[in-house]
């Protein structure tokens, strides 16, 4: 049985080579100083465990940033990630801690930048879940757009992308062309192919094939699901079979 980030964080956990601020945090949970990476012996840290402190602590100080009850943020939390009932409490303390410390959001997000860099996909699922967070409470408000905006820019990833990622989220007047990053003057069949593709690369299956957590998957599931759906009505305006 793979063993769950939470029974990483305990003594399986001690000497994880983190370093940068996301170390910090998890020494201060899990009590102990863990070893920086530069020199470690123990190579890069696991994906899934900087992965899920990657969402912990930008969704703190997003919380921190809008003012939001913590509590609401981290039911938010759970519903993405998979947290036993025992392990509540110290998710309630990596939030409080993650909100306390003098790093900005920006040292959080560039630290999961330069872990993530080659794979930019990584990067999206953590702004989809930070969005899936966000609207807990179901609104994003306009503080919390701009903190993502942010956090965004800190990944590289560009407007356009920004923009994409948020009409999946945002109650607004949405366009399924710009959620699929399709054009309006493709053609029945380019975007048939398009869709496909579209589906094929985001598929949950390939979150597991490349040994990423369940809340990854479970953040591909919603992202898919949202896809299908602008695909939809795509297919019905143009009458596509």
């Amino acid at each position: 049985m793979i063993q769950s980030i939470w029974g990483k964080l305990g003594g399986a956990g001690i000497g994880l080579a983190f370093g940068g601020p996301i170390g910090a945090l998890l020494g201060g949970v899990a009590g102990h100083v863990l070893v920086d990476r530069e020199g470690a012996l123990f190579g890069k840290p696991p994906r899934d465990v900087m992965f899920t402190m990657g969402l912990v602590a930008l969704a703190a100080k997003m919380a921190k940033a809008d003012g939001v009850v913590v509590d609401v943020e981290v039911r938010a939390f759970e519903q993405i990630v998979e947290v036993p009932d025992s392990e509540h409490e110290r998710v309630e303390r990596l939030f409080n801690l993650a909100m306390q410390t003098s790093d900005g959001f920006e040292a959080y997000a560039r630290q999961i930048h330069e872990e993530f860099s080659e794979e930019p996909a990584l990067l999206e699922d953590v702004l989809d879940g930070l969005f899936h967070i966000a609207k807990a409470d179901e609104a994003v408000h306009e503080a919390e757009y701009a903190y993502l905006k942010d956090v965004a820019t800190i990944f590289a990833l560009s407007d356009k992308d920004f923009e994409r990622i948020a009409a999946r989220h945002v109650k607004r007047k949405d366009d399924p062309y710009l959620i699929l990053n399709a054009d309006r003057s493709m053609s029945d069949e380019e975007l048939k192919r398009h869709y496909r593709k579209l589906v094929a690369d985001n598929h949950p299956d390939r979150e597991i094939a490349r040994g990423l957590p369940p809340e990854a998957v479970k953040i591909a599931t919603e992202r898919v699901a949202t896809i299908n759906a602008a695909w939809e009505r795509i297919a019905a305006e143009r009458n596509i079979r």
